[in-house]
């Protein structure tokens, strides 16, 4: 890609546009080449680095320039001098899943830190994927992908998928209400999808209806209404984790 395209990836209609988006510093980098080996379509990734990193081992099209070009590349305020070009998966594809496999849907997330903490915690445990609904933050989206420490690259993730064609791919879909049963009762660890909503408005109750969804309560003893969304998935991810389905 020519600098000047490279710059406009800090915007999503131009990440939408080119199929490009930014991944910025070492540990993101690194993290990017592991998951290169395994997927081959983020070999198609390529890197621009100053001379401090110049002879970086890796397995992208490398291309050198000055610190001033890499500061107007760089979407932060002190870049390191490395960073990446890589292409968008397809997320409107449905991706086959894996057996034991459960999915975490994200109904319209609008917080780029906590979908980048959601990413990153379903990546440490394992066997999750990710499913969010349109109107949702964009993943590919700076702020996302550094929150995520490079989970992004490691976990299988859709976007763009429609709230009303769950009950088609889900059989037994669960949600959080605040009247729903204890989080650790027998039931929560036998769904094959988890439904969260949006930070501030949860998910539409007529929707939950239609779907037909279980709902569970994380329980709390202190005085505060709500948890925080990546709080909530993270503690509903490690029960999961804790006590795996028969």
């Amino acid at each position: 890609m020519k600098l000047n395209d490279i710059r406009k990836l800090h915007q999503k209609k131009y990440r939408n546009a080119f199929k490009h988006y930014l991944v910025e510093g070492e540990h993101l980098v690194q993290e990017l080449q592991k998951a290169a080996v395994h997927q081959p379509a983020l070999r198609n990734a390529e890197l621009y680095v100053t001379d401090a990193y110049e002879h970086w081992q890796s397995p992208f099209t490398t291309h050198v320039v000055g610190e001033r070009q890499m500061a107007q590349l760089a979407d932060t305020q002190h870049p390191q001098g490395i960073l990446a070009v890589v292409p968008i998966p397809d997320g409107n594809q449905e991706i086959s899943p894996v057996d034991g496999e459960r999915a975490i849907y994200l109904y319209e997330v609008q917080d780029p830190g906590n979908l980048g903490t959601i990413l990153r915690t379903l990546a440490w445990f394992g066997g999750f994927r990710c499913l969010l609904s349109p109107g949702s933050v964009d993943p590919y989206n700076p702020k996302v992908v550094r929150a995520s420490m490079g989970a992004l690259f490691h976990l299988p993730l859709e976007t763009d998928v429609p709230l009303d064609i769950l009950a088609r791919r889900y059989s037994n879909i669960a949600s959080l209400d605040l009247n729903g049963k204890q989080l650790t009762s027998d039931g929560f660890h036998r769904h094959d999808c988890y439904l969260f909503g949006n930070e501030a408005r949860g998910v539409p109750r007529q929707a939950l209806e239609k779907l037909g969804t279980t709902a569970y309560t994380i329980e709390g003893r202190g005085d505060i209404e709500s948890l925080n969304l990546a709080t909530s998935v993270n503690i509903c991810a490690y029960e999961l984790v804790r006590k795996p389905s028969d």
